[in-house]
């Protein structure tokens, strides 16, 4: 999306073979390691030390490359248990099926459930455990890097569910990105169509010759 969001855990059209768990694996470090991961977590890091997030971290260049630590692992952890082990171990499909069709707000509400359901790999419809339990286990492990005040199972679930939510983020860009990029390319098209028309015009213009 964009030349700069990866999309290629995306399935179009509603059908695919099932992934092998090497498959699944290789899905996984494409996107975590991915230089798109590697921008995000610099602004995520980035955001931290601003707001004054973790404070124990402290600050500058320091404090910073904790921030980011933390955030890549967060975000490593969460995407190597939830797209990687637990779909190979439960047989749930990681990917992201975009409906592409539809009234807008069932295409919103679909996106926004496939953070919670998720197609196995038998092909049905089922609770998204992987992806829940994956970002709960990744917070949990976050308990090792985070400061003292930033630990417990409140926050490790919190951080687990809130992960989860925010997920629903890039489920909706992965839904709607595709029409957004076809509406201005319609409309780049009719906007150089026009232009060349009134370039033609303008040519056949100046070659009328006066009587």
């Amino acid at each position: 999306m964009l030349g700069i969001v990866p999309a290629f855990n995306e399935v179009i059209g509603g059908q695919a073979v099932p992934l092998k768990p090497s498959q699944k694996f290789n899905l996984f470090f494409h996107s975590a390691f991915d230089p798109y991961q590697f921008g995000i977590v610099a602004i995520d890091a980035g955001i931290e030390q601003a707001q004054g997030s973790f404070p124990e971290y402290h600050y500058g260049a320091i404090g910073y490359g904790k921030r980011y630590a933390a955030a890549f692992a967060d975000n490593f952890d969460g995407n190597f248990w939830g797209n990687a082990v637990l779909p190979s171990l439960l047989h749930q499909d990681p990917r992201y099926y975009r409906l592409g069709h539809g009234n807008p707000m069932h295409r919103i509400l679909y996106a926004a459930s496939t953070a919670v359901i998720c197609k196995g790999d038998n092909g049905h419809w089922q609770p998204n455990v992987s992806n829940v339990t994956g970002n709960i286990i990744g917070g949990a492990i976050s308990n090792l890097y985070y400061p003292a005040s930033d630990r417990g199972i409140g926050l490790t679930f919190e951080r687990g569910l809130t992960v989860t939510a925010t997920g629903a983020v890039g489920a909706f860009a992965e839904e709607f990105y595709p029409d957004v990029a076809a509406y201005f390319s319609r409309r780049h098209a009719r906007k150089v169509a026009a232009q060349q028309q009134a370039a033609q015009a303008a040519a056949g213009q100046s070659t009328v010759q006066p009587h």
